[in-house]
């Protein structure tokens, strides 16, 4: 089972969690021509506290 995971900043609206994970799979099935069933999508979400860039926390309150 192909498995396809997204990590990034948190997505609250559940209703686009849903949109990607969709795209994610039609894309993934499209590309490698199994069956939609045949993917699991996880997605990792990591608060702005816990990002740091060029050495900076992503969160405001560091």
């Amino acid at each position: 089972m192909p498995v396809i995971i997204v990590e990034g900043p948190v997505l609250d609206d559940l209703d686009k969690k849903r949109e990607l994970s969709r795209k994610l799979t039609d894309a993934a099935a499209a590309a490698y021509g199994f069956p939609k069933n045949s993917f699991l999508v996880l997605i990792k979400e990591n608060a702005d506290e816990n990002i740091a860039f060029a050495g900076e926390l992503m969160s405001n309150g560091d």
